[in-house]
């Protein structure tokens, strides 16, 4: 399954829909967890510009793998569903 967010045809970055369970969600819990780091750092920094240029660019670079961990925790729980449907 492509990733949201890639528009080209064929896509490059895909996600294994048949991978074990286990390893799609410790790769969508990476993710997760790095972005939710970056954002916990800038919280807590008493120090910070608001150049909004910046911040646009800082949070577009964090969209990528927080929607990657969105994508892989969709298809988690389409299995999921799945396994329950049986």
């Amino acid at each position: 399954m492509p990733l949201t967010g890639i528009d080209l045809v064929p896509a490059s970055l895909l996600i294994d829909t048949h991978a074990p369970l286990d390893v799609l969600q410790a790769t969508a819990d990476y993710r997760i967890r790095a972005v939710t780091q970056v954002l916990e750092n800038i919280a807590f920094r008493a120090e910070i510009g608001c150049d909004t240029v910046v911040l646009s660019d800082f949070s577009k670079l964090l969209a990528i793998p927080l929607r990657d961990g969105c994508d892989l925790m969709d298809v988690i729980g389409r299995r999921l569903r799945a396994q329950a449907a049986e």
